[in-house]
């Protein structure tokens, strides 16, 4: 069986339970050495055979996951945050599934949500945003032409934007032809939950400037919105409105 785990942003301990127990089983973990915690491996039986992905091409890695088992043997495919955001595992799974293999996933913490405990911050505040838009720069993968960050900034909501951190002098300016005012609040956080971790506060017109005077041009999500001040002028939740009655509260 192929298990497809979510390793979380990298703290160790920000694994699912359920992830770090698939691990504990595991006869082979194919891990992505460029970007997991490496500290994630101690939950690995000690006579796990452990590869790092960053060296293998995809061809490599699933002929690796077959002959593992055709062998009997249980394995891990560890991918960092969520498998689901941007994991490339599509592509991993439509050949086990032309190999007949089983496979199954268990979601992990994406970097956005490290970010957000990062800052504190909420990114669906009443009043000002509803909506949290996960996204990414065009760089070597194109983006479809309907989700170019232009267009998406339209909206004005909450954005994550992955991948990026080496483009923020185009992200910036096309978050602004968008529609942000150049003044929208910016944060940039480089290793989000790692112990290595670095917040940055700036605007969308300083992004890149903000990138260049701290080093930062990798492993970094860029958070952009009016709820990453914690700013005034949001409403309340109706929830837990004395006014609002639910199922379960009467005024």
């Amino acid at each position: 069986m192929i298990h497809f785990v979510g390793a979380g942003p990298g703290a160790p301990d920000l694994i699912t339970v359920r992830g770090r127990e698939l691990l504990g089983k595991a006869d082979v973990v194919i891990y992505a050495g460029s970007l997991v915690n490496p500290e994630l491996l101690r939950y690995a039986p000690p006579a796990a055979e452990i590869h790092d992905s960053a060296v293998m091409t995809l061809g490599e890695i699933v002929e690796l996951m077959i002959r593992a088992d055709g062998e009997g043997r249980e394995v891990v495919r560890l991918h960092t945050g969520d498998p689901s955001i941007y994991g490339a595992i599509r592509e991993q799974m439509d050949l086990l599934d032309a190999h007949h293999i089983a496979y199954d996933s268990c979601p992990g913490v994406s970097a956005c949500f490290g970010a957000a405990a990062a800052l504190n911050l909420e990114y669906t505040l009443p009043g000002k945003t509803q909506t949290l838009i996960i996204t990414r720069m065009e760089g070597k993968t194109a983006v479809p032409e309907s989700e170019k960050i232009r267009l998406l900034a339209g909206h004005q909501a909450s954005m994550a934007i992955y991948l990026s951190a080496a483009m923020l002098e185009d992200l910036s300016r096309e978050l602004i032809l968008g529609g942000y005012p150049p003044d929208t609040p910016a944060a940039l956080i480089y290793k989000a939950t790692w112990p290595e971790e670095k917040r940055f506060f700036c605007t969308v017109a300083s992004l890149a400037e903000t990138g260049r005077s701290n080093g930062i041009s990798r492993i970094a999500v860029v958070l952009v919105g009016d709820a990453v001040l914690h700013r005034d002028g949001y409403e309340r939740s109706k929830l837990y409105d004395p006014e609002y009655e639910t199922g379960y509260r009467k005024k």
